[in-house]
């Protein structure tokens, strides 16, 4: 590895003692960015352009699909190239911006799953009530306050944690600049910042998770009385696909921010860390449309005004 760092810099170590892997995670890494690019960017459009998926579900669903084109997009290009060439040096302002923007966009999907829990909840809880309970104004304060939450966090815990006295090699152990791998290449006292990320992982992954299950607690208990085979699987089909994301987002999430002290952990952290930004946000899409027939047929209607327009 050639390091053309300046003293303020800091090296991405990534899987750098592992070149073959390196090029193999480039294409893997590249493809799930293309994936996450065009999969996001159409459930925007069509939520956008398709007056039948003006919904309170699909607004929430723009949101997320905003939100993980923003994630990876802070982070992928700078990994792209650490991944292809031996240059693995990232700025301190660029890392700064990249930390800042991960706990932003990271806390705001935490608390962005838990509203659309609560929309499911809703949905399938009280269905009479739906439109009346998450009603248009409810939905705009609801992702409102996702994302300011999400300000807020990294607001609080970015200062602190670029504050830390670093060890002079500046080597990161990580893909990204992230709370844990900071805080491990600091070479003074960090229990402040351990205390703080383990009290913010607490409100910010498991509070929420808490909420997210008693939510499909719920729907478990409302589905079970129901005896029609129809309406059981409109239920399994209106929350699967969002149950699914929760499990792959929230076990990545606590891999890397709850993981214990020790080199094996960290070393299965950075797998982790690396589904965690590029894995979760190019499944999302796939997830949500697969099964989604309105989706579907929105895309395909889409399709059919622009073969109308050409042949017009």
């Amino acid at each position: 590895m050639v390091n053309h760092s300046s003293p303020a810099d800091f090296l991405l170590l990534g899987f750098s003692e592992y070149p073959g892997l390196e090029r193999i995670l480039f294409v893997l890494v590249l493809a799930s960015y293309l994936m996450t690019l065009v999969g996001n960017t159409l459930i925007i459009l069509l939520s956008v352009l398709e007056p039948r998926l003006h919904s309170p579900m699909y607004f929430f669903l723009s949101n997320l699909s905003f939100l993980d084109l923003c994630f990876t997009t802070s982070c992928v290009p700078q990994m792209l190239v650490n991944l292809w060439g031996p240059n693995k040096t990232i700025s301190f302002l660029g890392c700064s911006v990249q930390l800042f923007i991960f706990l932003f966009l990271g806390t705001t999907e935490c608390v962005l799953l838990t509203v659309m829990a609560f929309d499911r909840y809703v949905a399938v809880c009280q269905p009479l009530h739906y439109t009346t309970v998450i009603h248009p104004r409810l939905c705009r304060q609801l992702a409102a306050m996702a994302w300011v939450i999400g300000l807020v966090e990294s607001v609080v815990q970015t200062p602190p944690t670029l504050r830390l006295p670093f060890c002079s090699h500046r080597q990161v152990d990580d893909f990204v600049c992230e709370v844990p791998a900071l805080i491990r290449l600091s070479c003074g006292d960090t229990s402040y910042n351990e205390i703080q990320m383990a009290v913010a992982s607490v409100f910010i992954l498991v509070v929420p998770l808490s909420l997210i299950l008693i939510s499909y607690g719920a729907i478990a208990r409302a589905v079970l009385r129901i005896n029609s085979a129809t309406a059981w699987r409109k239920a399994l089909g209106t929350c699967s696909s969002h149950l699914t994301v929760v499990t792959l987002f929230y076990s990545s999430a606590m891999a890397v921010y709850l993981q214990p002290k020790n080199p094996y952990a960290q070393k299965r952290g950075k797998f982790f860390g690396l589904f965690y930004a590029v894995g979760t946000p190019s499944l999302n899409p796939l997830i949500y449309t697969l099964r989604n027939k309105e989706i579907k047929r929105a895309f395909r209607r889409l399709l059919g005004k622009d073969v109308d327009s050409r042949e017009s």
